[in-house]
């Protein structure tokens, strides 16, 4: 693969940075971290004003048209800002497969008032006892003349408190007993469903999302493949969309460890001369890096168009990265910090509450190097 970014990616990186920079320092995160739902607007406001909102959507939506390369770039520079905004939920776990597999009627729904700041999404892609949709559902839609019914529950559903509608991966049941999976997406104002708000590792608001007869028309499933391969899809991408983020919470708490083991003097010298300090330091940086070199490849292979298996076991290494190395990087980066690191009115804080809750999310390191190995087995 080529590393170099093309024009228009570092316009996008450049832009991003600009944005969340200007927009998230650490005392308005804080500040925002303080409100009922944790939910920066302003913030929101202005991604929407910059088209970030709509980095890959296409343009008769009101969107840039770009690819997984700038999402990625995008979400690198929330992490490096740990702001509060739904942004990989709404764009990798809802705009997305809408683009790919919603009919026009979805798309001219959601797609522009997503690039437009209007409409937040999020996706149900976990299940009870696991991290992704493919574990048995007890979440079920049956047909009835001509809607589906929707009953069951989902869990962890994240930044369900400010989403207006959820893509929602159910069990198909039929008088034929050979259930299949089916996406459907549902507004989360609909007449029986209910949400239930618990606060996560990183301060964020997840749902448990219950729906009881809820009624939704032939209009709201996604199509164009079978449900599992929409799933399969979207999860490759959700990962690498994680890994981004996680990238930029450890790329800046590598930043700020630098810059306060350089400015922080014991025994008339900086922590940095010492050899110990300096050593976790160069460790750090060297497991960011493998972490951007991962995440980038798996970006390109889905750009690129490259056959699902590749893509997912791409995700699954940049994924896995992203997890073990993430937790090396944060818990260095707050034990270089010495007891500031443990100060929650210092900011390096959040980086390590950021990477914790995101290294869970759609399977820890365990269960990615499981699957990496799986496939090595496959291949001898």
């Amino acid at each position: 693969m080529n590393f170099d970014y093309s024009e228009a990616q570092d316009a996008v990186a450049a832009l991003a940075e600009q944005v969340f920079s200007g927009s998230a320092g650490a005392d308005r995160v804080a500040e925002v971290e303080r409100t009922a739902d944790r939910f920066d607007r302003e913030l929101w406001a202005a991604l929407a004003g910059s088209d970030l909102l709509g980095v890959a959507i296409g343009e008769e939506h009101g969107g840039l048209g770009l690819g997984m390369v700038e999402i990625a770039l995008v979400l690198r520079e929330q992490g490096r800002r740990v702001a509060p905004v739904p942004l990989w939920p709404t764009l990798v776990l809802g705009a997305m497969p809408i683009a790919e597999f919603g009919s026009p009627q979805l798309r001219d729904r959601w797609l522009g008032p997503v690039a437009s700041g209007h409409a937040v999404l999020t996706g149900a892609f976990s299940e009870w006892g696991a991290d992704d949709a493919f574990s048995p559902s007890v979440t079920a839609a049956r047909r009835d003349d001509g809607s589906w019914e929707l009953n069951g529950s989902k869990p962890a559903v994240p930044t369900a408190g400010v989403a207006d509608a959820v893509l929602l991966p159910v069990r198909v049941v039929s008088d034929r007993d050979d259930e299949s999976l089916a996406v459907f997406v549902v507004d989360l104002d609909a007449d029986g469903v209910e949400v239930a708000l618990s606060e996560t590792t990183n301060r964020e608001f997840h749902g448990e999302l219950s729906f009881q007869s809820v009624v939704v028309g032939e209009d709201a499933m996604l199509s164009g493949a079978d449900g599992r391969s929409i799933v399969e899809w979207t999860l490759a991408r959700a990962q690498v969309a994680v890994a981004a983020v996680a990238l930029g919470c450890c790329e800046e708490a590598t930043a700020m460890a630098a810059a306060y083991t350089s400015e922080r003097e014991q025994f008339g010298r900086p922590l940095s001369t010492n050899q110990g300090v300096s050593m976790r330091a160069a460790d750090c940086y060297i497991d960011t890096d493998c972490m951007r070199v991962t995440l980038l490849q798996a970006a390109w292979l889905i750009d690129e168009g490259r056959p699902a298996a590749e893509i997912a076991d791409a995700a699954a290494v940049a994924k896995w990265w992203s997890a073990d190395a993430g937790q090396r990087v944060v818990h260095a980066t707050q034990h270089l910090h010495g007891g500031m690191g443990a100060d929650i009115d210092y900011p390096v804080h959040r980086y390590f509450l950021w990477v914790k809750q995101l290294e869970n999310t759609f399977g820890g390191g365990s269960r990615q190097l499981a699957a990496i190995g799986r496939t090595l087995a496959e291949a001898r």
